[in-house]
């Protein structure tokens, strides 16, 4: 069953059907309660019509001899005693009528008519069931008709009707009710008819339903079906810079493959440049390495030509190298600060100036939130950047601007063209390409500025300094 069910598909198809079949036997329910209230309100208004004729009859002072009943529908006149005093001609057999009586019998002498004044005093003494006979006068039919569901035989013919009780006073002869039935096969067959049509047609309706929501269903997930199947293929070829297809629908199947292609793209993006990364990083380690070891192996053959000096440099430049690869590697892991962590930018910049040349500092105390070794390691790589291009003066300034905190270090070298201000910050760029690695370093420092700058949600540009050269500008928001 959770198979059979396993798609989107089939569960949207079987949850439309239930809706429709619900909302069609509520439906149903409905239409065949009106129905039959209607029709059988009809069948009660048909016998009331009927009851009153005969009732008129018997006011106008018509006797039961001369009374004109239907053949084809049972009448009563029944007497206020209990007594049958005319029936249909073919009547056989009634019920629901309160007497089951089917033959008239011989009426008793006229009762004597009372005097008006003694009316009230009979009112406790005629209580005994019969439908208001002391509420009429001589001649007056009464207003309400009380309704019954029964049966009768009529010249052999059997059927259900509804029956309206209507009383009449008869002058000289006392109260009389006349029962009359409208039949109620006309009800039957018109709701035996619904019925059938709807146990015939919701079915159908149901299969349609369910033919035509799968077949929707089918077509709108089609895209979806096309996005899996490319989804399967690049991840099995791990050609990253195929992309998914992307219906001209503008709905959530769309937006879904859109947002499919950006995640392509950003994970083609980051595994590129994890692939430079790994290249650059290899290519900057083989030449360290490749030194040491012909230092060492000259050494080994010559110990008297051992450069001891070189040595120690080009191990110190590996230590450095590896810990700059170790730190890149952890922000892209998405190491972040803690949270309470906080810094003075003042004291850090101070204690980096601290020991190197012509290096100006006016800060004031400014704490923001973050890790700070890290920051000082922004704040070091900068001033050694800019060193490295100084003529002869290095300035930092840190200021309060807004919400945030500006660190600014600026040198008096050749600055940046602004067509590489953006190029500078990306991993193992060196802008001066006859510079020798010695000097120029490994072209990591701007890079991991930048990405400790982001991950502490500030961020890192460069422009011109007022005297001429780089200004780089790192902007973090305060500590609360």
């Amino acid at each position: 069953m959770r198979r059979l069910f396993g798609s989107v598909r089939a569960r949207a198809t079987l949850a439309a059907t239930l809706v429709v079949a619900v909302a069609l036997v509520a439906a149903g329910a409905a239409v065949l309660i009106s129905l039959y209230s209607n029709l059988t309100e009809q069948a009660g208004t048909e016998a009331e019509r009927t009851a009153r004729e005969v009732a008129a009859d018997l006011a106008g002072g018509r006797t039961s001899d001369q009374l004109s009943l239907d053949d084809d529908r049972p009448v009563q006149v029944v007497a206020e005693d209990g007594t049958l005093v005319a029936a249909t001609e073919g009547l056989e057999r009634i019920s629901g009528t309160g007497t089951g009586v089917v033959r008239p019998q011989p009426q008793p002498s006229a009762p004597t008519t009372s005097a008006p004044g003694d009316d009230e005093d009979d009112d406790d003494d005629d209580d005994d069931g019969s439908t208001g006979s002391t509420t009429l006068r001589p001649g007056e039919i009464g207003e309400d008709a009380s309704f019954t569901d029964g049966s009768a035989t009529v010249d052999g013919t059997t059927a259900d009707y509804r029956f309206a009780a209507v009383p009449v006073e008869v002058p000289d002869r006392g109260t009389f009710t006349v029962y009359a039935g409208g039949p109620l096969a006309a009800e039957q067959s018109a709701v035996s008819t619904a019925q059938t049509v709807m146990l015939i047609g919701f079915p159908l309706l149901l299969g349609v339903v369910a033919g035509v929501t799968w077949l929707v269903t089918r077509r709108a997930l089609r895209p979806v079906e096309d996005i899996q199947r490319e989804m399967a293929e690049i991840t099995a070829s791990e050609d990253l810079s195929r992309r998914v297809p992307e219906p001209d629908t503008h709905d959530e199947v769309a937006r879904l493959a859109g947002t499919t292609n950006e995640t392509l793209a950003a994970l083609e993006t980051s595994v590129e440049r994890q692939r430079r990364f790994v290249a650059d990083a290899s290519h900057e380690l083989r030449s360290p390495i490749a030194s040491l070891r012909t230092q060492l192996e000259v050494a080994a053959a010559h110990p008297e030509l051992l450069d001891l000096d070189g040595a120690v440099e080009d191990t110190v430049r590996l230590q450095r190298l590896a810990a700059d690869l170790l730190l890149l590697a952890r922000l892209d892991a998405g190491e972040r600060p803690i949270g309470d962590a906080r810094a003075d930018l003042a004291a850090l910049a101070r204690e980096e100036a601290a020991g190197r040349e012509n290096v100006t500092v006016r800060a004031e105390s400014l704490e923001v939130a973050g890790s700070r070794g890290q920051l000082g390691r922004v704040l070091a790589n900068l001033l050694d950047n800019a060193q490295r291009h100084a003529r002869s003066a290095v300035t930092v300034v840190v200021r309060r601007e807004g919400d945030r905190a500006v660190l600014q270090v600026a040198d008096d070298g050749d600055g940046v063209p602004a067509a590489d201000r953006e190029r500078i910050f990306e991993r193992f760029v060196r802008l001066d390409a006859a510079r020798s690695r010695d000097e120029g370093g490994a072209g990591l420092g701007l890079a991991i500025a930048r990405d400790v700058a982001t991950r502490h949600g500030g961020t890192l540009t460069v422009q011109d300094a007022p005297a001429g050269g780089a200004q780089f500008e790192l902007r973090l928001p305060l500590a609360r």
